[in-house]
């Protein structure tokens, strides 16, 4: 029987067994795949709690979009509005206020919450 993960030593054990479920060639609505499926939430469940992911830097999640998806850094003027705001931004002179959070996350897809942190 599945349980809560209260420990780094279960987390452990539940990642092993997790990786053996993987290795095998599972049916969908199986026994074997709904134990994985219930200890991936079980394993993300803890993760979230005992190790969290911070959110980068505003700054660096734009930067890191404009070369995910081959953007120029001119290209960002022309969401942002100008190009001497652009320089601002990147070098951290000028913050961004709500009009460019809505653009950057309407038109790059950086989740809004990223966006507004403080920097």
């Amino acid at each position: 029987m599945l349980k809560p993960i209260k420990s780094n030593q279960q987390y452990e054990l539940a990642l092993a067994r997790a990786y053996v479920l993987m290795q095998k060639t599972t049916k969908p609505d199986s026994k074997d795949s709904d134990e994985l499926e219930i200890l991936s939430i079980l394993i993300k469940e803890y993760e979230n709690e005992h190790y969290p992911v911070p959110k980068p830097n505003p700054l660096e999640a734009i930067k890191f979009r404009l070369e995910q998806i081959n953007m120029s850094e001119a290209e960002l003027s022309e969401i942002l509005g100008y190009r001497s705001r652009k320089s601002e931004i990147l070098s951290g002179k000028r913050k961004l206020n709500l009009a460019m959070i809505r653009k950057l996350n309407e038109k790059l897809q950086i989740p809004a919450d990223v966006l507004i942190q403080a920097y």
